[in-house]
């Protein structure tokens, strides 16, 4: 991935959905362009205007922390979008991947012990790297899936049955997405997580479309809305991020359902359908 670029798009998507009025400044009629000028950017940062021209042509080495902080200020950048700002103007070097370490059995047997529970392992770039039975009864059968094709952005574009599963696939879609910018902002040259975007901008316009939007979004909890045959009901889950190893890149996802609702009865008519083997 190209940070110069990539640097670039993402500061004029930030200023072009501001407008004046967003911002305190004065709207002066017809604009040529969407959104906020450089030199407006620059005068809400106090920065110079040759500074921010700088930064937004990607030459963000010549720039100093400081002038990051105050342009993100402008720009009204949520935490995560300061964030991925940052990885992009200081990019790691590297390879950005370390060789597959496998998963420890102790990682698989606690989530083994959540049974009442989906619960899945999440790594780098979004791969999933271990999961409880009923996070594959409910989500997908892992089992069947090649390991290099098992990660979220290939799941939610590229699998036909994420439609119908996600209620609301363009939210789940966005979501998807966002994670992973934010992901190659960590690591821009990582060459699994390169192809995989690649071969998303390819197959799927609904990528390409939600990618060009910029969106960057860290959270750690949110709720969902599944569907599931059988018994046909819909899931209302709400979920959790845990940090259960020692690689900060590797988060667990538990979905919980509020006790004594359809959803956890539903759900736990899964459980008994998927005890017996995994």
């Amino acid at each position: 991935m190209d940070t110069f670029d990539a640097l670039r798009d993402f500061l004029v998507s930030r200023r072009a959905r501001l407008r004046p009025q967003d911002v305190g400044l004065p709207d002066h009629g017809v604009r040529r362009v969407r959104g906020l000028r450089r030199e407006e950017v620059a005068t809400l940062a106090a920065v110079s205007v040759e500074h921010y021209i700088r930064l937004e042509r990607g030459q963000a080495f010549r720039v100093s922390d400081a002038v990051l902080d105050a342009v993100a200020e402008a720009l009204r950048l949520s935490t995560g979008e300061r964030r991925y700002l940052l990885s992009l103007a200081r990019p790691s070097t590297g390879t950005d991947r370390e060789g597959s370490r496998g998963v420890r059995p102790s990682v698989q047997h606690i989530l083994d012990s959540m049974a009442g529970t989906p619960a899945y392992l999440v790594g780098r770039g979004g791969a999933i790297l271990a999961w409880n039975r009923l996070a594959a009864a409910v989500f997908a059968d892992f089992d069947s899936i090649p390991s290099a094709q098992r990660t979220v952005g290939r799941l939610v574009f590229t699998d036909p049955r994420a439609r119908w599963l996600y209620v609301d696939w363009e939210a789940k879609a966005r979501e998807a997405v966002s994670y992973l910018r934010t992901e190659t902002g960590k690591r821009p040259r990582d060459p699994q997580l390169i192809r995989e975007i690649d071969e998303l901008a390819r197959r799927s316009e609904d990528f390409r479309r939600l990618w060009s939007e910029q969106h960057v979004l860290e959270t750690t909890h949110s709720t969902v809305v599944l569907r599931c045959q059988p018994p046909h009901h819909q899931l209302e889950f709400s979920w959790e991020g845990l940090q259960l190893t020692s690689d900060p890149d590797e988060i667990v996802l538990v979905y919980t359902t509020i006790p004594g609702s359809p959803s956890a009865a539903a759900l736990l008519e899964m459980s008994r359908a998927s005890r017996g083997g995994r």
